[in-house]
């Protein structure tokens, strides 16, 4: 099977166009020895026909089946964008997968990329990206784009009696969950947290980290700190950038004077503001009341794949309203539209029929631009 490599990878890349990119796409295929000279051709000629945008930054170029007997040897060369190149219909692209393909490899790499595309954050990941290595491990599904925090890593209403035990409870959350081990407690519980204002204090540590997270405890008794209220504790353990949102809603709060309201939220409300992804998960979807709705038929000829799975997607998230389908061919559960990996674990074939529910301001116009999608083929014709 055809796989990503470091080797292929260009970095720094700007280009005014995404035809400028697919040319010099085409120039490096040429120049790896992969392709012939007029590869460029089939590769314009088939942008030409649907956008090759996948979704999260990505497309994957690549040339017509016309043009395969100009593919010399099998392999893609991969160009980094971090000021993003207009991909078109308001797309920008990050990362350019260009693919020189004898026969159905490139579809290889879309089971790659399959469960890169339905996660929130690859876009700036990739944009920030520093080295061929983050790339593909990025692109492998390796890297964390999520903090941790979820209700595990909330306890509210301790009765802690010192900021010791609340720094303890927190790194023990931590350490439950599997994101940190014994040293983090440790070094936690030996440091002097930095208070943040009206008795909100903040402590962090990337020693014996496994995985970026954040735990929040509260405390039901009276404490002090250096002569300041304890009221609640934020613990970081931090070995990525996984983290950066969280600490800018804090610095909102905190420029806003509103940090103490951290103190009378319930653990959705800190989950939804701190992690909305989370949140998005754990949220039931709506109930077809109010809602509108509307069922459409996959013409696609090999059903939800990668590529018209993102399309999909792609398509709702434009969309400010929550959107949910079902299958209702398989008789399933209505997942979150917006979501690549559960619409395609949705298992959806040539002629299944699906039925969109979505709630909000813009809810007709997501339902119809939806049908628009499907009805052009999602991206296949």
């Amino acid at each position: 099977m055809l796989k990503l490599s470091i080797q292929d990878i260009t970095l720094n890349q700007a280009h005014e166009d995404k035809q400028s990119a697919i040319a010099f796409l085409a120039q490096q295929l040429t120049d790896n020895g992969l392709v012939e000279a007029n590869y460029l051709a089939g590769m314009q000629a088939r942008e030409a026909q649907n956008s090759t945008f996948l979704g999260n930054g990505i497309a994957i170029p690549h040339g017509t089946t016309d043009t395969r007997d100009l593919v010399k040897q099998t392999g893609v060369a991969i160009a980094h964008f971090p000021n993003g190149v207009d991909w078109g219909d308001g797309n920008t692209v990050y990362l350019a997968i260009g693919i020189a393909a004898k026969s159905d490899e490139h579809l290889g790499i879309l089971k790659q990329l399959t469960k890169v595309l339905g996660e929130d954050g690859v876009e700036q990941a990739l944009q920030n990206a520093q080295s061929a290595e983050q790339i593909i491990a990025l692109l492998n599904g390796e890297t964390q784009l999520a903090i941790e925090f979820d209700a595990s890593h909330i306890q509210l209403d301790f009765p802690a009696s010192d900021m010791i035990q609340m720094a303890a409870v927190s790194a023990g959350l931590l350490k439950n969950s599997g994101s940190v081990d014994t040293a983090f407690v440790a070094d936690v519980v030996a440091k002097n947290p930095t208070h943040l204002g009206e008795g909100v204090w903040l402590v962090s540590s990337n020693k014996g980290v496994n995985q970026t997270g954040m735990a929040f405890v509260t405390t039901i008794n009276q404490c002090h700190f250096e002569n300041q209220d304890v009221k609640a504790l934020i613990a970081f353990a931090g070995c990525n950038s996984a983290h950066r949102a969280q600490l800018s809603t804090i610095t909102a709060l905190i420029a806003d004077q509103a940090i103490g309201s951290l103190l009378s939220k319930s653990a959705l409300e800190l989950i939804a503001l701190f992690n909305p992804a989370t949140a998005e998960q754990a949220s039931t979807p709506a109930s077809n009341g109010d809602a509108n709705s509307a069922i459409y038929k996959i013409r696609n000829a090999h059903g939800l794949h990668a590529r018209p799975g993102a399309m999909l997607v792609a398509c709702a998230k434009k969309f400010e309203s929550a959107i949910t389908v079902r299958n209702l061919d398989s008789d399933s559960q209505a997942v979150n539209a917006k979501s690549l990996m559960k619409v395609i674990g949705l298992g959806v074939k040539h002629g299944h029929q699906l039925e969109f529910t979505a709630n909000g301001d813009d809810a007709q116009a997501a339902l119809e631009a939806i049908g628009q999608a499907i009805e052009s083929g999602l991206g296949e014709g």
